[in-house]
């Protein structure tokens, strides 16, 4: 453990804690955020006493990410949630933008070293430890990665940042300086496993032990783990964050029993129902979405954030000896097809397919008939073939699988090794090329 009398608390010692910090931190809000000012205040919340504790959480309205955006102006470029003087920023980091301008988010000196200390805590949960050498392939640039890179210099490790798009360099770096670890997206992991197969590379024989996989679903789908456990010879973990709340707040011991929740002290998190907006307790085996609160934050706090990523939950106490809650990323919102009444993710899609290797290769492309989150039966969708699977039923059978599984009707179409993108970085596993209005 990174900080062992942390995160070993018992969790109901931690709460009592977190109760604390979320009064100040309410009371920090309503002096210094514009935004949630009015925002509780719209809601019958204008003093703390009114707010409470904890325990009163779920009384308050959640903070979608929407109304951030729609707080931007001119004269407010990161937003009216911005609560601390811009002269006390320590660094802004940006999101991609994809969808307009980027939203910026704000930190602090004291912020950004809480950032490092929960994706130290995160990457240290895997077994990294000071003294061995890891490989990053995250172009962290204006991103919130690279809070998390900067976690690697705190646990003690020799961090080798190559980023994406440098696979002939990663690899090189892989033979010559033999790293324990690697960090990457799942896909980005296949990737160069298929890289390194292709070019002769005996890669359960080199130096990494640890693949440690972030940025996307996948890692903890156990056919998906499997396969890439084979590849390298390595054990696969798991880390999980969110730029508008924390890097890495999330991350897998060598258990490989699901998340360690990390950001203890600094972040509350709830479980809700995402369909109704209730909250769900927190049991073993409950899923739902997870929200999270800021408890310690001054640049741009947030108070019950959707984060849109949906998740089972695993409650009790590790044999590592940490105390928090667990999870297993299922799923995005942003992802998510319903078909004939019917949810399912694409991750989902994935994982019942990858049961079929070595038949198949796990590379599966989602092609929705229409571009809304509607879909009528059959969803096509196409799955690669290894160059020996021969022939046989196994589209007959990857169907019924589904249809088994997931309770959805699908058409499969089998296409030869190689015909699918591959990505260095998140694979899109949805193709609307095709699809009509």
């Amino acid at each position: 453990m990174h900080e062992p009398e942390i995160e070993s608390r018992p969790w109901e010692e931690q709460h009592a804690l977190d109760d604390a910090a979320y009064r100040r931190q309410v009371e920090y809000l309503l002096a210094n955020s514009r935004f949630y000012r009015h925002k509780l205040a719209e809601a019958g919340f204008d003093t703390a006493e009114k707010i409470g504790g904890l325990d009163r959480i779920a009384d308050l309205p959640m903070t979608e990410k929407d109304e951030l955006r729609r707080s931007r102006s001119a004269s407010d470029p990161i937003g009216t949630h911005l609560a601390a003087p811009m002269e006390e920023l320590a660094r802004i980091y940006s999101t991609s933008g994809t969808t307009g301008t980027p939203s910026y988010i704000p930190l602090t000196a004291d912020d950004l070293d809480n950032w490092v200390r929960t994706s130290a805590r995160s990457y240290a949960a895997s077994g990294l430890a000071r003294g061995e050498r890891v490989i990053t392939t995250y172009n962290a640039g204006p991103f919130v990665a690279g809070a998390a890179l900067d976690s690697f210099a705190r646990i003690g490790a020799c961090h080798l940042p190559v980023g994406t798009g440098n696979t002939e360099r990663l690899m090189m770096a892989v033979d010559l300086l033999k790293p324990q670890a690697i960090v990457a997206t799942p896909s980005y992991a296949q990737y160069l496993a298929e890289w390194g197969a292709a070019r002769g590379m005996d890669l359960p024989d080199c130096s990494v032990r640890s693949i440690l996989v972030a940025g996307e679903p996948g890692g903890g789908e156990p056919a998906m783990r499997a396969r890439l456990e084979s590849a390298w010879g390595a054990r696969v973990t798991e880390a999980m964050g969110i730029g508008d709340i924390g890097a890495s707040m999330w991350g897998e011991c060598e258990e490989q029993q699901g998340m360690h929740f990390c950001a203890r002290g600094f972040v509350h998190f709830e479980l809700i129902d995402p369909e109704t907006g209730k909250t769900v307790q927190l049991t073993d085996g409950a899923t739902g979405e997870l929200v999270y609160t800021h408890l310690a934050h001054r640049g741009a706090p947030l108070l019950r954030f959707r984060s849109r990523d949906h998740v089972v939950v695993r409650m009790g106490t590790c044999s590592c000896g940490r105390t928090s809650p667990r999870v297993r990323c299922i799923g995005r919102t942003d992802d998510m097809l319903i078909v004939r009444g019917v949810n399912v993710f694409p991750s989902a899609i994935r994982e019942v397919v990858n049961e079929f290797a070595p038949a198949v290769t796990g590379v599966v492309s989602v092609r929705p008939s229409s571009t809304g989150v509607k879909q009528a039966p059959p969803l096509r969708i196409l799955v690669e073939t290894a160059r020996d699977a021969g022939g046989g039923d196994i589209a007959d059978r990857i169907r019924q699988r589904i249809r088994d599984k997931l309770v959805v009707t699908t058409a499969i179409e089998l296409v030869e090794e190689g015909s699918l993108p591959r990505s260095e970085y998140k694979s899109k596993l949805i193709d609307y090329s095709e699809a009509g209005d």
